[in-house]
């Protein structure tokens, strides 16, 4: 079922709130301070942004060498948040991320367990090659990005607002290299992919690296203010106005990507739900359908609007589900990627004629 023309544009609100045109002025400052040191890429920056904005993870894929490190330095600098990065390795136990039990002895003689803090006690998290730990290793994260707390022999530690990991990893198959369970994949808010930089922007790189020319980050907050003000543009996401239409897209949407789906009768034709029968094995969970409203709100604030349109949540479906949907073997065999499932799956739902 396709949505009709005469519904998918929401205008822009003429008399937009200064709260509004406050949130779209400071987000593109940090982009402006990021992009002093990061060389193109404004649209990965953007969703990473976005992602940290909606209170979210982010998992970026790409191969080593395009500045996936340097990309997180310098948004943690410029939002002005306590930065620690972990370099996962096949060896790397949980209690080097989180922390462990010390023995220590005290003034009077006497011996105590004292908890000492891991990495994970920080704003921004680069959690660097994440697949190259163990499962066991991988899951140490788990607690820590959805309940925002550790726990360690019984004890639970609540970490500092805001929280924000972002991980990487090859996509190069190497050995001791471990691929994420579903479970975790899910625990990302965006999974996005650093592609290789362009002619010129490859260019302006060496002549930036290259040289005793420096470029400094500056904070964009206040440092007594940056944590209100992050806060404040988290809550200011949640409150933009989303219509019920535009969520009966999106949760169309999350519905067509689940093969045994009964619904897919009514939004799909039979040759979408054969296609989507044959390539995927499991849809995505709700976890994929929220991310979507609450990136689709970010977006509609960044187009200085309080409410959400259609094209608002096409703009980042991809980044939302691409790692939420499990494809089978036919899929690889046949070159079908996630990435095509969705676009085939928007165009199904997309506009008529």
């Amino acid at each position: 079922m396709k949505r009709s023309p005469t519904i998918a544009r929401v205008d822009k609100v003429k008399d937009t709130s200064a709260e509004v045109k406050a949130f779209s002025r400071d987000f593109q400052a940090v982009m402006d301070e990021i992009g002093k040191i990061i060389v193109g890429n404004k649209e990965l920056v953007r969703d990473i942004l976005i992602a940290f904005f909606c209170g979210g993870h982010v998992l970026i894929e790409g191969l080593p060498g395009l500045g996936k490190t340097l990309l997180v330095k310098s948004f943690s600098k410029a939002l002005g948040f306590e930065f620690k990065r972990i370099q996962f390795t096949p060896d790397l136990m949980p209690a080097d991320i989180i922390g462990t039990q010390l023995v220590v002895e005290r003034e009077d003689g006497r011996k105590e367990f004292r908890f000492a803090k891991g990495p994970i006690f920080a704003n921004i998290i680069l959690a660097d090659e994440i697949n190259r730990s163990t499962p066991k290793t991988q899951s140490a994260l788990l607690e820590a990005m959805g309940e925002h707390q550790v726990t360690v022999a019984g004890n639970t530690t609540v970490l500092d607002e805001p929280f924000f990991v972002l991980a990487t990893q090859n996509p190069i198959e190497m050995e001791g290299t471990y691929p994420l369970p579903e479970a975790q994949m899910d625990r990302f808010f965006f999974k996005l992919n650093v592609p290789y930089p362009g002619y010129n922007e490859l260019k302006d790189i060496l002549s930036r690296t290259t040289t005793s020319e420096s470029y400094e980050v500056k904070r964009v907050f206040g440092e007594r203010d940056a944590l209100k003000r992050v806060l404040e543009m988290r809550r200011l996401v949640r409150d933009v106005l989303i219509s019920s239409e535009v969520q009966e897209y999106i949760v169309n949407i999350v519905m067509a990507t689940q093969p045994e789906n009964d619904h897919q009768a009514d939004i799909l034709s039979d040759d979408m739900r054969e296609y989507a029968r044959r390539y995927i094995s499991y849809g995505t969970s709700p976890r994929g359908g929220q991310a979507i409203v609450l990136a689709s709100k970010t977006v509609a604030l960044l187009d200085d609007r309080i409410n959400v349109c259609f094209e608002d949540a096409d703009k980042v479906v991809v980044a939302a589900l691409n790692h939420r949907i499990l494809i089978n073997f036919e899929a690889e065999a046949d070159k079908v990627t996630t990435r095509d499932v969705l676009k085939k799956v928007m165009d199904e739902l997309g506009y008529e004629g």
